[in-house]
């Protein structure tokens, strides 16, 4: 078959029948047509002389795959963002940013850089160490799991704050990520990109929780065409008002299409591991420098029980960050109170008693399991008291949690393949998986990863992924998370539309 970049770029309808195609829910061998937007299978179906006919050659049809958290401009910039991920210590970044100009020293564009892990290092940077390699030339250098922000005195300039001398913390981090993107090159250039490697990847749909008028920018930025990607749009509290003032509920569509939908109300509630911030029932084993020992909750009870009440009568899911434990219980006694509906993301470590919770009230865990990857050696050495019950999927799966695996992108790839193998196996390196009690299958974890849609029915959307090799292959978990991390995807559609054609 000849390439489609034409029909990708623009989303030309057809009507394709999918030869031989094999049905990732039972084994079996099927055709399957994809037109008017939804699927026909059955053992062997006639062509019609609409139908575009593809021979799939036994290749798996599987649902199309979601990303249940991802900051999606972020995602998409941080792709061609100075890497720093793996820095040691301050003096690897700033040799990395050295080099960096060095290599261009006449560019007197903002230096971003993406991708430190502070939490590793031994001490705090300064201001004045970044400036010294760096000049009046601003750098914005944005920690890898995004919750703090090391800039140099030019760029603390640009946005007018003062009064730092090292890393800028949560509290005063998150509100200055609207003031950055004036100084972010070509944004929506980034996105189309970003967007067509997720299609690449068999992502069919995104829930972006990215921290900005997103209501408004899906719609915009897509002129008038049908986007890649389904999305979900996140609404910060700081700009609930406007969509309480339109009437928007979550799934109202916000394009022509129906592809861009509301979305639910995100809420931070507590920090990160990295930052020592994560609210826990109890102090983190290395303390003694913190003024919370257990952590901060960004949002008091009382806050979260106004807010999840107002989302409920106004017709809002909510996506609620809680991550550490003492952040998923209040998170989860505001749910209960409210009787809001929605989700708890990340719940990194949790009681056993609250995932009983989690399933009694309908909530949906939304996990990032490639998460663990970055943070295997500092939970061992913070919360080596509690490890057991982190990235705990299987124990939230056996009682009956929802499960909806992400990336949280940028901290990790968006790349749904990469969240399946790091449930499946929980080791990147040559050490073995961490805590391996805890692992899901193959199939569980591609369950977890297709927006609750666990089979190919005819009538479904066509929302489907066509890949080259069977994604439940391999004997052992190490075997199987081999198998999908680089899993070839030959085609996406999106409501029959294609968005990648590598056949």
């Amino acid at each position: 078959m000849r390439a489609r970049g034409h029909e990708v770029e623009k989303g030309i309808m057809h009507s394709y029948l999918l030869r031989q195609v094999r049905d990732a829910a039972t084994g079996a061998i099927v055709d399957a047509r994809l037109a008017d937007g939804r699927v026909e299978m059955g053992p062997s179906i006639e062509p019609r002389s609409s139908d575009e006919v593809v021979e799939a050659d036994g290749r798996w049809l599987l649902p199309g795959l979601w990303d249940a958290h991802v900051h999606f401009d972020q995602w998409a910039v941080s792709r061609s963002r100075l890497d720093l991920r793996g820095a040691e210590s301050p003096e690897a970044v700033t040799r990395i940013v050295g080099e960096a100009i060095l290599a261009r020293p006449d560019d007197e564009a903002v230096i971003f850089g993406f991708g430190y892990r502070a939490s590793v290092w031994n001490r705090q940077p300064t201001v004045a160490e970044l400036d010294a390699v760096t000049g009046s030339r601003p750098a914005i250098l944005i920690s890898g799991d995004m919750h703090n922000g090391w800039l140099n005195s030019a760029a603390l300039a640009l946005v007018g704050v003062t009064g730092i001398d090292g890393l800028i913390d949560e509290d005063r981090w998150f509100p200055l990520f609207g003031l950055l993107q004036p100084y972010v090159p070509d944004t929506e250039s980034a996105v189309r990109d970003a967007m067509q490697a997720a299609s690449a990847r068999g992502v069919v749909g995104i829930v972006d929780l990215e921290f900005a008028a997103n209501y408004d920018v899906w719609p915009e930025r897509l002129s008038g065409d049908p986007s890649p990607l389904r999305v979900r749009t996140g609404v910060y509290p700081d700009r609930l008002d406007a969509v309480l003032e339109r009437g928007l509920r979550s799934g109202d569509a916000l394009d022509e299409f129906g592809l861009v939908r509301m979305g639910p109300l995100k809420i931070i509630s507590d920090g990160s591991l990295g930052t020592r911030t994560a609210h826990c029932c109890d102090p983190y084993l290395e303390a003694s420098d913190l003024v919370n020992a257990c952590g901060v909750q960004t949002v008091p009870a009382e806050e979260l029980h106004r807010l999840l009440g107002l989302a409920r009568t106004s017709g809002l899911d909510v996506a609620l960050h809680a991550l550490g434990d003492a952040a998923v219980d209040l998170a989860l006694g505001a749910f209960e109170q409210t009787g809001a509906r929605g989700s708890i993301e990340h719940a990194q470590v949790i009681r056993w008693d609250d995932v009983d919770r989690l399933a009694q009230a309908g909530l949906t865990a939304s996990v990032q399991p490639a998460h663990l990857y970055d943070d295997r050696d500092v939970m061992d050495r913070l919360w080596a008291d509690r490890a057991d019950r982190c990235f705990a999927v299987r124990t939230m799966k056996e009682r009956g949690v929802n499960l909806a695996l992400g990336s949280d992108a940028p901290v990790s790839p968006l790349d749904p393949w990469l969240a399946m193998a790091a449930a499946v196996h929980r080791s990147a390196d040559e050490r073995g998986p961490w805590h391996p009690e805890q692992s899901l299958t193959a199939r569980e974890a591609l369950a977890a990863s297709t927006d609750g849609v666990n089979r190919i029915r005819t009538g479904d959307a066509a929302d489907v992924v066509l890949v080259d090799r069977d994604p439940f292959a391999g004997d052992t978990p190490e075997e199987s998370a081999r198998n999908l991390v680089d899993m070839p995807v030959a085609a996406t559609f999106v409501g029959g539309r294609v968005t990648h054609w590598g056949l």
